[in-house]
């Protein structure tokens, strides 16, 4: 066994934004990093979910000794349900308490909890995982109970910031641990793997009170109802909502299952203050004056299933919108996701609402990534021998190298690493030594990469079933159905067949009717079409066809 090599290997997050995950390797011992997901783009039609390729990781089991994990954002989380099912072995998850309680939440609704073996990770506690020691240590990003790590092993000691930034007013009384991060650096540090998606922008990035202000200063004077939308993750944000409305003698409701269920764990695990009375129902919440009312929503990235898509297509029953709701976008649109987001706050304002969002120029939103000055302190606090800057795309990696630089840091000591990539770490030299399986899978459903369960699946419904095409037209920009739906049926089999298909074209073009005029959401457009023709099949027939729409825009 090599004692003075240390590798590290981005199996996603880098030359890309999200599906964080890094597999680190000493000897034998193999550490994965997080494992997170990445949201499909556009033109992946069909696609759910993008995760890391885990089959070097799968192949190489025996020598898997623990998942760390640094925080509670689905990318960095989001893949672990699908790499225990590949794993199908228990492995020991180590995490911070709310870390651990939002992953718990996922495990369990993939059934797929008995294969994790959690251990609640504690700052400044050392773990000895075959031949590393691994340590916690707490950093600020906007979710809290979020932690860099320190890998030591006989090679020497890997940082791995995770996601982080100096928030020297954090709100949820965390700030990162400087002072254990200058020991580290004291004690002298093999590589830093560093996050760098905010190299571009100069300075700090601001606080989390900023926001703070900003909503408190929007809810004081909302007219009317006021609905804000966040990442389900986004702890802190819900808590600020929560208590600036109940001191405003608001209250709070909540939509949307992932953050009913985010929420639920974080006041179980402590990590929220929830006056008594001040989060209600829906329903209590219609029954209150507009003006005392705010929602926490679902959709900040325009998910077309999501209950804030759902509002601006007026399609979400318990909320619809009234003209002088005000409608906060609290998030910024994930790369890839900026026209579905644009879709929904243009049809937002069709229905008379007011949207305040990040172009707008108010603070509804801060990052939770460090800026360049605070990515140039912890260089000077690390003072690494090696660096390699993962989490971001090629451009943010090139000039955080800059960055480092300037730091003085040695041209010959930066790696800039592909998805792959072995980066091997001696005391002498640091080099990519070579490639190992890796790239993105794509998740549809449950499907994970080519064929597996679902697929089958979908073979047994299609041969007991068959499948319904539904095409139809519409106008782009009013949304306006131009023609069909037209419904082809192939190996589906119902009494009357053409009178049933018949009153399924009704019940389409019906409820797309009720649409408001507006620009058209493609994937809107889709699901609604699937959901009306499949309740209306079954409940008449008992079948579940497959049913694949078709939407022409013109």
């Amino acid at each position: 066994m090599d004692e003075v090599r240390i590798s590290a290997t981005p199996l996603g997050g880098a030359g890309e934004v999200g599906k964080s995950s890094t597999l680190v390797a000493h000897g034998r011992d193999l550490l994965l990093l997080d494992a997170g997901v990445m949201f499909p783009e556009e033109d992946m039609h069909g696609v759910d979910l993008v995760i890391p390729d885990f089959s070097y990781v799968v192949s190489h089991a025996d020598r898997l000794r623990a998942i760390l994990v640094t925080h509670g954002h689905e990318d960095h989380i989001g893949a672990l349900p699908y790499f225990l099912s590949q794993l199908g072995q228990r492995v020991p998850i180590f995490a911070t308490k709310l870390t651990q309680g939002l992953i718990s939440v996922k495990l369990q609704e993939h059934r797929v909890e008995d294969l994790a073996e959690f251990h609640i990770a504690e700052p400044g506690k050392l773990y000895r995982l075959g031949s590393f020691e691994v340590e916690f240590y707490h950093v600020t990003h906007s979710v809290p109970d979020s932690a860099g790590l320190a890998i030591h092993s006989p090679a020497g000691t890997l940082v791995y910031t995770g996601d982080f930034k100096f928030d020297r007013t954090p709100v949820d009384g965390w700030p990162s641990d400087i002072e254990r991060l200058r020991e580290l650096g004291d004690r002298g540090v093999l590589a830093l793997l560093s996050d760098c998606v905010r190299v571009e922008m100069p300075g700090w990035t601001p606080s989390e009170r900023v926001v703070g202000e900003t909503l408190e200063e929007i809810i004081a004077h909302a007219p009317a109802r006021v609905i804000l939308t966040t990442f389900a993750s986004n702890i802190i944000r819900m808590q600020q909502t929560i208590r600036i409305a109940h001191s405003l003698g608001k209250k709070v409701a909540v939509a949307g299952r992932s953050m009913e269920e985010n929420l639920k764990v974080a006041d179980d695990l402590g990590y929220l203050d929830i006056p008594a009375g001040a989060v209600i129902t829906l329903d209590d919440a219609r029954r209150l004056p507009a003006q005392r009312v705010v929602l926490l929503t679902t959709g900040s990235q325009g998910e077309p299933t999501s209950v804030l898509s759902r509002i601006a297509a007026d399609d979400y029953r318990p909320i619809r919108i009234s003209k002088g709701d005000i409608v906060i976008l609290a998030a910024t649109p994930v790369p890839g996701n900026e026209e579905t987001v644009a879709h929904t706050v243009d049809n937002l304002f069709r229905l008379g609402a007011k949207v305040i969002y990040g172009p707008l120029g108010r603070t509804v939103h801060v990052s939770g990534h460090a800026s360049r000055e605070e990515l140039r302190l912890m260089l000077e606090l690390v003072r690494p021998r090696f660096v390699a800057p993962i989490h971001g795309e090629y451009r943010h990696q090139v000039l955080y190298r800059d960055l480092a630089l300037e730091t003085g840091v040695p041209s010959e000591n930066i790696l800039i690493p592909e998805v792959g990539d072995v980066m091997e770490f001696r005391p002498e030299r640091a080099q990519i030594s070579g490639r190992i399986p890796s790239g993105s899978v794509l998740v549809d459903g449950l499907t994970v990469g080519t064929v597996t369960q679902v697929v089958l699946r979908d073979r047994r419904r299609l041969a007991a079933d068959g499948i319904l095409i539904a095409s139809l037209a519409v106008d782009r920009k009013t949304g306006k159905l131009i023609s069909g739906p037209d419904i082809i049926s192939r190996g589906f089999v119902g009494a009357d067949e053409e009178k049933l298909l018949d009153q399924a074209k009704s019940k389409v073009r019906r409820a797309l009717a009720r649409r408001p005029r507006g620009e058209v959401e493609h994937g809107y457009l889709v699901s609604k079409t699937k959901e009306v023709i499949g309740e209306f099949i079954y409940r008449e027939t008992k079948l579940r066809p497959m049913i694949l729409p078709v939407v022409t825009e013109v």
